[in-house]
């Protein structure tokens, strides 16, 4: 019986010995650890995308601002000589209004997107680059608000700028 019970006592023991390893916690840090990096991974794809749309928009905003600003001085002129209709005074009205409007719209823009790098984990370290951008848009629209339309293009220019710098860190 002797015999019997010490084969069996080593037998449970290895068995609970065996039970009591530590590879199965090493396997769930490693999968913590490849699902964060992963999730850092997707974080800084999808703020990547969202800076390359800004820079696509905002691009097209001071290409198309350009040929705005022009017009908008000209008429200017043209008012400061009194040769400038009433229909074309109305017309140069609506569109210093309408960029003013749309510098609104890029600078809410902007402001969202620094929220967002500011707040998603995996892009926090992007954001200092970021930081500012709104605020040179929202110099912009003060400008714009003063009758300065081409110094407003230059300055989005300037965060054009900052983004591309923001989206060259990033890759």
């Amino acid at each position: 019986m002797k015999k019997l019970i010490v084969p069996i006592c080593i037998l449970l023991f290895s068995t609970s010995a065996l039970a009591q390893t530590r590879s199965r916690t090493t396997r769930a840090k490693a999968t913590r650890k490849q699902t964060s990096a992963q999730a850092n991974t997707e974080a800084r794809t999808v703020g990547a995308t969202r800076v390359a749309e800004q820079i696509k928009n905002l691009t097209r905003f001071v290409y198309l601002l350009g040929g705005v600003a022009k017009g908008i001085e000209q008429a200017d002129e043209a008012a400061r000589r009194n040769e400038a209709s009433p229909a074309a005074l109305d017309q140069n009205n609506r569109n210093k209004a309408t960029v003013k409007a749309s510098l609104q719209n890029v600078r809410e823009g902007l402001d969202q997107l620094e929220i967002t790098f500011r707040s998603t984990p995996g892009l926090e370290q992007y954001y200092l680059k970021l930081a500012g951008s709104a605020a040179g848009a929202a110099t912009a629209e003060d400008q714009a608000a003063a009758g300065h339309f081409d110094q407003a293009g230059r300055t989005m220019l300037g965060v054009v700028n900052r983004l591309t710098d923001v989206l060259l860190a990033m890759r």
